[in-house]
């Protein structure tokens, strides 16, 4: 028993000039990388009333919004295709793109005290925090679906 514990032995270096990224001790922290993906999808549900909705209704109404303000007003041109399908098909990437730079630039200043505690992979936290919009992303797509079947509206050519 005692030679499994002594099995992994860390040896921490001086990190050299140019970062390297270890796959093998990332794959040997895996469940880590889950279980702060479990805490922050459990943290950020758990906090809003309606919970996983929010996911849903937020992205929907901003391109309700968008499509109002420039769609109906501005006539701004989406070249030939429904206007709404088309700004929320662009806001998806958008926000996932905007959420995941967002929660992963604070990252580790917001788990300092875990990441001056206790040894892992320092990259395994903005990895969880970039991992977590993806559910977000995943629940717009089905909108996105829903919306593009409701008005038999699908991309080709350039709007590909």
């Amino acid at each position: 028993m005692a030679s499994e514990l002594d099995e992994r032995v860390t040896l921490i270096r001086p990190a050299t000039r140019w970062p390297r990224l270890d796959l093998a001790e990332l794959w040997h922290y895996h469940e880590l990388l889950g279980i702060f993906v479990w805490r922050d999808l459990a943290v950020r549900y758990k906090q809003a009333s309606i919970g996983i909705v929010w996911a849903i209704f937020q992205p929907l109404l901003i391109a309700v919004v968008y499509t109002v303000i420039f769609g109906r007003f501005a006539k701004f041109d989406s070249g030939g295709a429904y206007y709404g399908v088309f700004v929320f098909a662009g806001l998806l990437p958008w926000q996932y793109f905007s959420s995941a730079l967002s929660s992963g630039a604070g990252c580790l200043v917001v788990n300092a005290n875990l990441v001056t505690k206790v040894y892992f992979p320092r990259v395994l936290l903005p990895m969880a925090t970039i991992v977590t919009p993806i559910v977000d992303l995943v629940l717009g797509l089905v909108v996105l679906l829903g919306m593009m079947i409701w008005k038999d509206e699908w991309p080709g050519g350039p709007q590909l």
